[in-house]
Parts: structure tokens; sequence; C-alpha cells
């Protein structure tokens, strides 16, 4: 498969609103800003099995679907009125018409401004502190290497891990000698550059004889078959993207298998979403990582119109560090 990124597939266009059709439930809202990420590739991919897939996958002529951080303009629920800014799950557009059922929470707390609530408040930041807490038990002093670590989540998880967490060892893997640099001054012992062609024995030096505790993974293929072979005994692994395989099957393939089996390794996959009766421990976790200056947010920002671009940056190593927004407002 190959990823749709130019505007032969991609069509903006205009249409009317449909304010005037609000339902019991349902609000319009003025969207304001949209996360951008890599799972978005596999809503649209054409053969998903429904059944198998967290959300329903986005068919072909449909807007595509974004989490987002938008504006009630007017409303028919119950539990939202106008003015209220809200975090859900949304479409590409300025504006829409929406079920409640769509919207996760109203935001109270307006201390941080739009961006962060979307990217280190919202489900990215929210990925990072699952992953490292709910799936691996991270516990204080233990050593974890996390892939894609100049990546919205990645980036988070390598604070939350060395700042907040005390991991005595926090190794990233990144794209570029520059975000690196940046991965190691956000508290990284060390980043390496998987370009390199020498990166898994770069990798293997940097974790040393006694093995790594634990694997955050947000890249799948060649890079997690390797991991498979570095993590100890009774180590954990977070499966969170595979993003090297969403545009090439191929790519996906596993080797050591054996690994995991004689070293007793526990791999697990995950999705925020299942841990939204979690979620008020996290923003206070996140919160307080945020106003200590432990957590820091970085972003970039592009209009409705560049979201070509802004999917070719998502899959390649010249994407911005940290998190791409889309601003409608």
């Amino acid at each position: 498969m190959s990823l749709p990124t130019t505007l032969n597939y991609i069509k903006l266009k205009t249409a009317p609103s449909h304010e005037s059709e609000l339902k019991d439930g349902d609000v319009f809202v003025k969207h304001l800003y949209f996360s951008n990420d890599p799972t978005q590739r596999v809503y649209i991919q054409k053969d998903s099995v429904p059944s198998r897939c967290y959300m329903d996958p986005v068919l072909e002529g449909e807007p595509m679907r974004a989490f987002g951080i938008s504006e009630i303009i007017l409303s028919k629920s119950d539990k939202y009125a106008p003015g209220d800014l809200v975090y859900g799950t949304f479409s590409w557009s300025d504006y829409q018409v929406i079920n409640e059922a769509f919207v996760w929470m109203k935001i109270d707390d307006k201390t941080f401004d739009i961006p962060t609530q979307l990217s280190n408040l919202g489900h990215t930041g929210l990925t990072a502190y699952f992953g490292l807490t709910h799936v691996l038990k991270m516990k204080e002093g233990q050593t974890i290497v996390i892939s894609a670590a100049a990546g919205a989540t990645g980036s988070v998880a390598v604070q939350i891990a060395k700042h907040m967490l005390k991991s005595a060892k926090v190794i990233g893997l990144a794209g570029t000698e520059d975000k690196c640099r940046w991965v190691e001054s956000l508290g990284a012992d060390i980043c390496i550059n998987y370009h390199d062609a020498d990166y898994k024995e770069q990798l293997d030096k940097a974790i040393g004889p006694d093995y790594i505790d634990l694997y955050f993974d947000n890249v799948g293929g060649e890079m997690l078959s390797h991991m498979f072979t570095r993590v100890k005994k009774f180590g954990r692994i977070a499966a969170c993207g595979s993003i090297i395989g969403y545009n090439d099957d191929d790519k996906n393939k596993l080797t050591n298998w054996t690994n995991l089996i004689f070293n007793y390794l526990t791999v697990e996959g995950f999705i925020v979403t299942n841990y939204a009766e979690h979620f008020p421990e996290a923003f206070g976790f996140l919160i307080e990582g945020l106003s200590t200056g432990k957590i820091k947010n970085e972003g970039s920002y592009y209009p409705l119109t560049k979201v070509p671009e802004i999917l070719d940056l998502i899959f390649g190593s010249k994407k911005p560090n940290g998190k791409l927004l889309t601003r409608i407002a």
C-alpha cells in the first residue's frame, strides 16, 4: 500500500454547515485545532476490517477523522453550552454538526493554551503516560528505550520517564542527528540516529551487557525485532504504534520471536481510549509535569489546506520535532 498524500487523493471543498439541522443531543462546533497522527493512515486503509479496528475506517469520499479542540456555537445537548471549549473526535472542516457522543470532555481549566491541551494534555500525553505507567509499569531506576523519540508521543515519553518516573537510563531513537540532540535536551541520556548504518551496534553499546528493562515501541518492524534481543528476562514492551508498516506491510514482518519465549517477555498493545476511567489521574500527573517544567511542549502549526503536506511530514525524517497541529482559527 502507498500513502495518498497529494491533492489528487485529498479533496478540499466548500459545503454548507447545516447548523439548522441540529437534533436533540447535537452540537454545532467551530473547530480550532486538529491533531495530526500516524494512525490516520490506518483509518483510510481500504482492506481494513471494522471489527478489528478501534475506530471505524474512514471510507472514500468521507472527511478525515481527527482528534481536536472546538468551540460550541449552538447546542441541543444537556451536557454542553455555547461558548464551551471541548475535546473530541471530529472531522476535517471549519464547522461541524456532531452528536455529543463524539465529544470526549469539556475543557474547564484554561491554565494551558489550546495547543498544549491538545498535545501534552490530550491523547498524545495520555498515550505516553499510560504506556509508561499502566502498560510498562515503569518503576524508579529502570532502564528504557523509546523509539520515534522526537515524535509527539515519544518526546513526551522521554520526559516523563526521565524527569518524573526517575528512569536510570533513557535511550532514544530518532531519524536525524539534530533530532537526536533535541531528544537529549529533553532528558534522554543518549539518542541514536536509526539511519546510521551501524545504529544497532550503537544501540547495543548504549544498552550495555545488562540489557534493558523496558521498550516503548512506536515503530514496529526491524527495530522491534532487534529490541526483542535487547530486553532482559521478564522485561516489558509497550506496542504503541507501528509506523514503519502503515504504508508497507512487508516492513512489519518480525523476527527473533523465540526471544519472547525464552526470556519470558511481555508485549502489550494498547489504545489510550481504553483507559478513560483513569484519565483524571493522568491529567493530574501531566499538569504537575507541565507546571513544574518537567514536561515541555513543542509543536508546529499548519492551516487546513496544508494537510496533504502534513501527512507527508509525519512519515518522514523531515518532520518537525514534537506535535504537528492543524490550526483552523
